[in-house]
């Protein structure tokens, strides 16, 4: 069985991201989602382990020194985490993989699975993104603010990544991104394991 292949996918906050991945891995139900854990508190509709594994300051500096992240970040004043076991575990199996993350859990991700394919979103322009983030009606102008100079700073980072995807469709967004995960199913390097059976009995003699 050869081992699953692991996708990165970052965006600022109100790209649509997360819509995205949710729509992507329903046309692609095989492709399994890494639950990430969190210090933030639960919003509304959020449950302990289907969108975040909710956990305490101190345990998740626990996590950290104990060495049990992928990657790690700091954002908006929480913390983000992806356990490394779980990850390893299910690539191992065969298992293609989705992270959800930002740019600088991506780099870490890259340091560690330099063959992970990594994309990312991108809005269509800074009004349209603005516009997506006042429409959410859950943040004061001056958050409002805050976000959109921190997604900048994150676009900055689009060249470290091997894919863009603009979301200004949100359908073309979609298409686009599953064009992605099934050429990356196809290409030899991935494939080859997969048909290995298929393979050998074509060229048998």
């Amino acid at each position: 069985m050869s081992e699953g292949i692991l996708f990165v996918i970052s965006a600022p906050s109100g790209a649509g991201k997360t819509s995205l991945v949710k729509a992507l891995r329903e046309r692609e139900p095989s492709l399994g989602l890494a639950i990430s854990h969190t210090t933030r508190p639960s919003r509304s509709g959020e449950s302990d382990g289907v969108h975040y594994h909710f956990v305490s300051e101190v345990d998740f500096l626990a996590m950290i020194a104990a060495g049990a992240f992928l990657e790690h970040a700091q954002v908006f004043g929480n913390r983000y985490g992806t356990g490394e076991a779980k990850v390893r575990e299910a690539l191992a199996a065969g298992q293609d993989l989705l992270l959800e993350i930002d740019w600088q859990g991506a780099r870490q991700v890259r340091a560690r699975f330099p063959e992970a394919v990594t994309i990312f979103v991108l809005p269509p322009s800074s009004a349209e993104l603005a516009r997506r983030l006042r429409g959410r009606g859950q943040d004061s102008e001056t958050v409002i603010a805050g976000r959109m100079h921190q997604a900048r700073d994150e676009m900055t980072h689009f060249s470290e990544y091997g894919y863009l995807v603009v979301n200004d469709e949100f359908e073309t967004a979609l298409d686009d991104l599953v064009c992605l995960i099934r050429a990356e199913r196809l290409r030899l390097a991935h494939g080859a394991g997969r048909w290995q059976g298929l393979l050998a009995g074509l060229l048998a003699e």
